[in-house]
């Protein structure tokens, strides 16, 4: 136990201030469903927090934004860890596990800028976006547009976007909501014209897989629709291999006794894009992930992300600027 007492409770962050708003969320309904528990929060910079000098594509990123939180779990310096469910690896280091997806927040991504809609987006306007997911869906619907690179914080984004003569860039509604600025929406894409992340919208509260006490504490905070549909939505990433940084879109929705799962797999241009959803059993979220990624791989996801992690593979490092906390 981090604080060596049953009534307090440590809980890891990143050091942003989307994630620290996450964690204070979290806190404050641990509070609110356990009266009297004392929950402190402990920040910690994680890889991808100090890497400067990389594209996410070039380094890879399975664990850059957790594991210096699980190390941390592991050696009992905090007693369970939140994360933004889209961040997380689906491999988890053996002893942890994920002891709550939260209620999901607005799943949409939303496009910033000067447009009402993706058709008044000018022809060969310029784009910012470092998500390849996004940028795979965004060319494959509009191939004139011309897509360039994007980081830091939402003021350094817009910041850029003036300075950089860009139309506009896309984030994710969820944070942005969570940071209060929802002001910035100009529209949100629908989900014919883009998939969200794998887990987008939800947070993930990470813990040890032997501790019973915090397992009770944060039990409340899981929302059973939302864990199904993410974990559905992590099973088809993981069959497919994929990581945050490979051009994959997935959405799982929970009606009744029924799980309709959707997912996107395109190449880095948009010219090579495959779609395919499913419904099947709320009770089976793998058994339906896990299908729905054999379907994608039918109609060609395997090939399409074999070039995407050769291109990834054979590109040479490049200065970049910190990575966007709200991406």
């Amino acid at each position: 136990m981090a604080d060596g007492a049953t009534n307090r409770l440590v809980v890891g962050s990143r050091g942003s201030v989307l994630a620290l708003v996450q964690a204070e969320w979290v806190a404050d309904r641990l509070r609110e469903v356990h009266p009297g528990l004392r929950v402190r929060i402990e920040k910690i910079a994680t890889k991808g927090d100090k890497l400067l000098d990389a594209p996410l594509a070039k380094i890879g990123d399975k664990g850059l934004f957790t594991k210096e939180l699980e190390a941390a779990l592991l050696d009992g310096r905090i007693d369970l860890a939140v994360h933004s469910a889209k961040d997380m690896p689906t491999e988890l280091p053996p002893g942890l596990v994920i002891g709550a997806f939260t209620q999901r927040e607005d799943v949409h991504d939303a496009f910033v800028g000067g447009a009402v809609s993706l058709a008044d987006v000018p022809p060969g306007a310029l784009i910012g976006s470092s998500s390849l997911r996004r940028r795979a869906q965004l060319l494959s619907l509009r191939p004139d547009l011309r897509l360039t690179d994007i980081r830091g914080n939402v003021q350094t984004r817009l910041r850029k976007l003036e300075e950089q003569g860009m139309t506009g860039t896309v984030l994710a509604a969820a944070g942005l909501r969570r940071l209060g600025r929802l002001d910035l929406v100009a529209f949100l894409f629908d989900f014919t014209q883009m998939l969200p992340a794998v887990g987008q919208g939800a947070l993930a509260v990470e813990m040890r897989a032997d501790d019973a006490r915090v397992a009770a504490l944060v039990a409340p905070l899981n929302d059973q629709p939302t864990a199904l549909a993410v974990r559905a939505e992590r099973a088809l990433m993981r069959a497919l291999e994929g990581g945050c940084q490979v051009p994959i879109g997935a959405l799982g929705e929970i009606d009744g006794e029924r799980l309709h799962l959707r997912g996107f797999v395109g190449s880095l241009d948009g010219r090579h894009a495959v779609r395919a959803e499913l419904v099947g059993s709320a009770r089976e979220p793998e058994s339906v992930g896990i299908t729905l990624a054999e379907r994608l791989r039918a109609q060609g996801a395997e090939e399409i992300l074999a070039a995407v992690r050769g291109l990834a593979s054979s590109a040479p490092a490049r200065p970049e600027e910190p990575l966007a906390p709200v991406d």
